[in-house]
């Protein structure tokens, strides 16, 4: 799994250690981690203090990929927020999603109430054509 963590140093123990700060759930989905979640590094990797990296960790907890999130970084501001999408901005548009979903089902029961009713005068109109058929044929038999 992928998670984006920040290098601490450990002065208790001297050594450098990550601490997880989001996990990847999906393609475009991610989890922040609010508990600290040391995972550390071993006492012959050095690292610059506070330097951002995307760590992909084993089911165990091993680490299997370690590369420098800057490049990521930059994605994500170049494809987000050079463009204007903030968190206002997403929480305003799925409120209009939402406005518009309530809408859409709003006139889908309108028009299903509505074809109810149109089934409903067609079945009476049929009967009254039935109803003038028969007097007719009654009439057109007493003629007779």
């Amino acid at each position: 799994m992928l998670y984006l963590a920040q290098v601490r140093k450990n002065d208790f123990l001297d050594q450098h250690q990550l601490r997880l700060l989001a996990r990847q759930e999906a393609d475009n989905l991610w989890a922040i981690i609010p508990e600290e979640t040391p995972i550390l590094l071993g006492k012959g990797k050095i690292m610059s203090e506070n330097l951002l990296v995307l760590v992909e960790l084993s089911p165990t907890g091993d680490i299997e990929k370690l590369e420098d999130a800057t490049n990521w970084v930059l994605h994500l501001v170049q494809s987000y927020l050079t463009i204007g999408i903030t968190p206002e901005f997403l929480q305003h548009e799925a409120e209009r999603a939402e406005h518009w979903r309530q809408s859409l089902t709003l006139q889908n029961q309108d028009l299903a109430r509505r074809s109810l009713e149109l089934e409903a005068r067609r079945e009476q109109i049929q009967a009254l054509e039935e109803s003038l058929k028969r007097e007719k044929n009654g009439y057109s038999q007493e003629e007779s």
